[in-house]
């Protein structure tokens, strides 16, 4: 395998390990601040997979493989992509820091919650935003990039940067 593929085989393998963090810790407050503004836990989780099954999935407050699993995997996968655009930026520092780990996270974060909220069709919102207060959604972009953030600072010193490329 050339330095190239190798280089984008360890780009994607990173991006799911910080995806995975990213949507444990903002499915976690998307929890529990679903809880807080809705009076069910789930009713956040849910909400995405109204992609599949319509506007029921925003009404629910049960957990259900039909709304839950397909909820937590739609957010999940968004995740993960979303990461892959994280570790894009990343790549492209000459090193990796925790600065630019977080202005990294961050903008990401805030460009998920741009498109999530204002530039997709209703159809392809996630869906959560009509379960939770402004003040939360804000909670759940906010530990979303922490949890790029972290990922990417765990592995720091051993992912490459472009600069690995040009030696």
């Amino acid at each position: 395998m050339g330095l190239t593929t190798q280089f984008l085989v360890n780009t994607a393998q990173r991006a799911i390990k910080d995806g995975l963090l990213a949507a444990a810790l903002s499915g976690g407050s998307m929890a529990a601040r679903s809880k807080a503004d809705s009076g069910s836990a789930v009713a956040g989780v849910n909400a995405p997979a109204h992609w599949v099954h319509g506007e029921e999935s925003i009404q629910r407050e049960d957990v259900s493989a039909k709304h839950t699993l397909v909820g937590a995997a739609i957010h999940t996968a968004s995740a993960m992509l979303w990461a892959g655009l994280y570790e894009a930026l990343q790549t492209r520092r000459e090193r990796r820091t925790v600065a630019g780990a977080l202005v990294d996270a961050a903008g990401v974060a805030a460009l998920a919650a741009v498109v999530d909220l204002k530039l997709v069709p209703e159809r392809l919102t996630p869906g959560f935003q009509h379960r939770m207060s402004k003040e939360s959604l804000w909670m759940v972009y906010g530990s979303f990039a922490l949890g790029l953030a972290l990922g990417g600072l765990q592995r720091r010193g051993e992912a490459p940067t472009v600069r690995d490329l040009r030696e």
